[in-house]
């Protein structure tokens, strides 16, 4: 990967909202591959002060976010890992002072319920992306990922490539918005919710078998959730697996279903999910969705980057 993709001279802070560092070693050689690519380090997470399956207490690990978005040579928060916590403080983040701060704010899996809360709350755009831990650490580091995310917040627009056969055409242009399933159901009917009107929707999940996936969709349908939503863009949704009572059924007829029953069309090949190779997508950015029968181009601006934070 050329070095050309690299940014010099921006402040990344690093907050674990979420999980700690399974590896401090792996951590180590991330910071340093974040230095190596010409990025200032603030590391805000102590693996001394990890709590339970937390990156610290609930209390530290607001700390840590609260500490990264008061920092004045900080241009990027991205979150150390997924796992599980940020259910456990959104009531206590002041979002306002999020969005206030400038700061471009990263993540995904159980970040989507940052991304989600911050854009209804304030109207701030952020981004589901690459965290530290897996994609900084990495022994061989995955260039689209890392292209896609410096790519992306260079702007001032960002384009993702999907490919995967049999997608309906279509033409349209709305707010992207969506993320990990199982975070975006848990949070439908919250306070935290975004509520978009004329929205394109990316999903993804990991370890969720496909009746799952459906029974997750359906909920944020009968809800009221995919009410008024252009189309729903399918990521990965891999580490399951199937059994003999399932009787044929699998992802595909799963798909066929949602294809049949969603008032909105449904496209696959999206390069997102707990993936390697992913793509960076603008939290709340406006999109332009081209597809046929091969593939789509996603095309999003309108969103904050290094040289305009303050979109």
């Amino acid at each position: 990967m050329s070095t050309s993709h690299f940014p010099k001279g921006v402040g990344i802070a690093i907050a674990a909202p979420g999980g700690y560092a399974l590896d401090d070693a792996l951590l180590a050689r991330g910071i340093e591959r974040l230095q190596q690519q010409g990025c200032i380090v603030h590391n805000y997470y102590d693996s001394a002060h990890k709590h339970l399956r937390f990156g610290g207490t609930d209390a530290g690990r607001l700390a840590q976010l609260n500490a990264a978005a008061a920092d004045p040579d900080v241009q990027v928060v991205v979150a150390l890992r997924g796992q599980y916590g940020l259910s456990r403080i959104l009531p206590h983040i002041d979002f306002r002072a999020m969005a206030d701060s400038g700061k471009l704010f990263v993540g995904y899996s159980d970040f989507t319920a940052f991304n989600c809360a911050l854009l209804q709350a304030t109207g701030r755009k952020s981004f589901a992306g690459p965290m530290v831990c897996d994609d900084f650490i990495r022994d061989e580091p995955v260039d689209y990922t890392l292209c896609q995310f410096w790519d992306c917040l260079r702007g001032p627009t960002h384009r993702v490539r999907g490919e995967a056969c049999g997608n309906p055409r279509v033409d349209i242009e709305g707010t992207l918005w969506g993320g990990n399933l199982a975070m975006l159901t848990h949070l439908a009917g919250t306070p935290y919710f975004p509520r978009i009107e004329g929205g394109i929707v990316f999903l993804e999940d990991i370890n969720e078998h496909p009746y799952r996936v459906e029974r997750m969709v359906l909920q944020l349908l009968y809800s009221g959730a995919l009410a008024g939503q252009r189309a729903l863009v399918l990521g990965d949704f891999s580490g399951y697996r199937l059994a003999p009572a399932d009787n044929g059924y699998d992802f595909d007829t799963m798909l066929a279903y949602l294809r049949e029953t969603l008032p909105l069309p449904v496209l696959t090949g999206l390069p997102f999910g707990h993936v390697r190779h992913r793509c960076t997508l603008p939290f709340g950015g406006r999109a332009h969705l081209v597809s046929d029968e091969s593939g789509f181009d996603l095309t999003v601006s309108d969103y904050p980057t290094l040289d305009h934070p303050g979109l």
